[in-house]
């Protein structure tokens, strides 16, 4: 069973930074950040595939490559979502996942492969 909490969302205006954290109790080879704006189903944003070397693989929507960033703080056991150029449609609740562990599957997982999720952080970004 893996643990996950969810901080750092909170209001800003378009064009702000960002900083969610999720600290987790273990250390999961494949985390996610998801988000479900208000009506809309859950998708992912970023997701991190923590190789055996200790190197990572990133994924990122499309929506987000180049505004968001996802990394960890293995000190701190703690995955990060750096948000940058916040957009009125980055307005979600933020979720963090993690699946078990598994091998490289070389794609991002879909949400149903994730298998612990915490219980979410609130962005809202106004125009």
């Amino acid at each position: 069973q893996v643990q996950l909490a969810e901080s750092g969302g909170g209001s800003v205006q378009a064009g702000g930074s960002l900083r969610l954290s999720c600290t987790r109790s273990a250390y999961p080879n494949y985390m996610a950040w998801f988000r479900q704006a208000p009506g809309k189903e859950r998708v992912w944003v970023a997701q991190i595939y923590t190789n055996g070397d200790g190197s990572v693989t990133t994924y990122y929507d499309d929506s987000v490559m180049g505004r968001f960033t996802i990394s960890q703080d293995n000190a701190k056991n703690t995955l990060l979502l750096q948000m940058s150029s916040l957009k009125p449609e980055d307005t979600a609740m933020y979720y963090c996942a993690a699946a078990r562990p598994r091998s490289w599957v070389g794609r991002p997982l879909f949400s149903t492969e994730y298998h612990y999720w915490g219980q979410g952080t609130r962005v809202t970004v106004s125009s």
